[in-house]
């Protein structure tokens, strides 16, 4: 018996569409054709990953891991596998029916009422409800659920500059900065995420030093197992690189603006508060996204924003602690867009 891993980097979008039939957006088609195969870094010999060219699936990862790997398959030959085991980038309704569809046994995939409970677990609030228990001296946080346009005007006021983010979308997307008041533009965008998802997230504007994450999974049993720091670069708050490293290095990289000892702090109460929330709920893995702040009103003190967001899923992140125990340490991880296709990278640091 084996694992069937599949990359769908359209996971947030379905998620926040919750269809079964759902036609993901060009690019993220483009960037699960192209970077398909990433599962089989940490896959294990007799698993088999879910791509949609074979061949150059696996030409693709000779040239990028530079060691082989057999069980690459396609979706016409998913009814003739005897998997035990479904292991996605993330489930959603969309990826439960295509692979139902092609033969996959729902009795290895969760049920529609348990991908609702992910579902519902992935909205901001997890998130919002997870920044209250991290409140320790040396951070730094805000988040609020809010409903109506209304209110987020009057919290906007207050803060002066916020954030407003819809309670499902993907990185980078479904995110608004709003200086005093919202302008036309925004509160048209507002009310259109508050008919279609009933609510949005709202925060206080940070002074942004540096991003990164940590990484965990959910056993769903009630114990979350911290796997590693995720040191990663954006852009306009899309992903742009993974920093691959050591956890003694990353953890020396973070420590000229906070307390190591705090980070573990932190991350001992993210795997305590999440064991119980996630308990017979969620089952894999996730990342916890934070930032490192200048904290204007302390001198330029920097504090940890301990979360600022949960991906009930798997990340880059993941992606890079797995090269990092392989053959990339020290070096940089990039997803490049070159020649209408997507290219996973590696440059020195």
């Amino acid at each position: 018996m084996a694992t069937l891993h599949v990359f769908n980097p359209e996971h947030d979008i379905a998620l926040a569409a919750n269809l079964s039939n759902f036609t993901s957006p060009h690019a993220g088609r483009q960037l699960r054709h192209d970077l398909g195969y990433l599962p089989a870094i940490w896959a294990a010999p007799d698993d088999y990953v879910l791509v949609e060219d074979v061949e150059g699936a696996q030409t693709a990862f000779m040239r990028q891991v530079h060691r082989p790997f057999d069980g690459f398959v396609d979706k016409h030959t998913l009814d003739k596998l005897v998997i035990d085991k479904v292991e996605p980038w993330g489930w959603d309704l969309a990826l439960r029916a295509f692979l139902h569809r092609y033969g996959v046994s729902s009795e290895v995939m969760p049920s529609e009422a348990e991908i609702a409970v992910i579902r519902d677990l992935s909205h901001r609030k997890t998130a919002v409800g997870l920044l209250c228990q991290l409140a320790f001296e040396g951070t730094v946080g805000e988040s609020v659920v809010l409903e109506t346009s209304e209110a987020v005007a009057l919290q906007v006021e207050r803060w002066g500059r916020a954030v407003v983010k819809a309670p499902w979308s993907s990185s980078g997307r479904g995110i608004r900065f709003v200086d005093t008041a919202l302008d036309d533009y925004q509160g048209r965008w507002l009310r259109n995420v508050l008919a279609r998802q009933g609510s949005v997230v709202v925060e206080p504007y940070y002074n942004k030093v540096k991003d990164f994450a940590m990484e965990f999974s959910s056993d769903n049993s009630g114990t979350v197992t911290y796997l590693g720091l995720s040191l990663f670069h954006t852009s306009n708050g899309a992903y742009t690189g993974n920093i691959l490293a050591s956890e003694a290095g990353k953890r020396k990289m973070i420590s000229r603006y906070v307390s190591i000892d705090l980070l573990d702090v932190v991350q001992e109460c993210i795997c305590l508060t999440l064991g119980g929330v996630f308990q017979g709920r969620y089952q894999g893995p996730f990342g916890v996204d934070m930032m490192i702040v200048n904290d204007e009103l302390s001198n330029g003190k920097f504090l940890l924003h301990p979360c600022v967001e949960i991906n009930l899923r798997c990340t880059m992140g993941h992606v890079a602690l797995a090269l990092s125990t392989q053959s990339h340490s020290g070096q940089v991880m990039a997803v490049e867009y070159s020649d209408n296709h997507y290219k996973l990278r590696f440059r020195q640091q």
